[in-house]
């Protein structure tokens, strides 16, 4: 999608939004494009290959509402908690997954910059042997419950969300049976996930 895709779609929905008669400076900017800084991970010797890509627009002054598209790698079950178990190398899978998806996001400011979000992410997922090769393919629903501050910068333009999530995964299909012995182990949830999401208001 071009820059100018972006500013047709955020002109549609001012015309057709209340929005468009308030003054305040997150009002003004409706629309934000952002990400999250986990993609620093890209730089680690074993990359996750992650990139994420956020578009949003304010419905109000408290209600947000994002679309989200991802693509990542893991190596081994989602569900495995903080500790020794924690991506040990030992219950990862005899290969890897290669997910593709897109989701929305819902978030609702409670007090101040304080807010609550409900993500929910629909991906296709490859599952690939330790060669690369694909086994065959499945889906996964990803949810995610977030609490976090939002702290602006530069009148409102710029923002940094530190937060703190706990995410499920109730659908996973397909997988391989080597990879479903090591899923069947753990959790499909996983708590205290932290994030750091950023934007650009405009």
């Amino acid at each position: 999608m071009t820059r100018n895709h972006l500013w047709i779609l955020c002109l549609v929905l001012l015309a057709s939004s209340p929005l468009s008669a308030q003054t305040t400076d997150t009002l003004v900017r409706p629309c934000f494009v952002g990400s999250t800084f986990f993609m620093a991970g890209n730089f680690l010797p074993e990359p996750p290959s992650y990139y994420q890509l956020n578009l949003g627009y304010r419905l109000s002054s408290k209600d947000v509402l994002s679309v989200e598209m991802i693509t990542w790698i893991y190596r081994g079950p989602l569900g495995r908690p903080y500790g020794p178990d924690y991506e040990n190398p030992s219950s990862n899978f005899p290969g890897y997954v290669r997910a593709f998806g897109a989701g929305l996001a819902y978030k609702r400011f409670l007090w101040k910059q304080w807010y609550g979000q409900v993500h929910a992410t629909a991906l296709r997922q490859h599952y690939m042997d330790e060669s690369g090769e694909r086994i065959q393919h499945g889906f996964q629903l990803f949810n995610t419950l977030r609490l976090g501050y939002q702290f602006r910068f530069f009148k409102n333009r710029f923002f940094l969300e530190p937060s703190i999530a706990m995410t499920f995964w109730p659908i996973n299909t397909n997988l391989p049976d080597s990879f479903q012995v090591e899923e069947d182990r753990w959790n499909t949830f996983f708590l205290g996930e932290p994030g750091l999401h950023f934007g650009f208001n405009f």
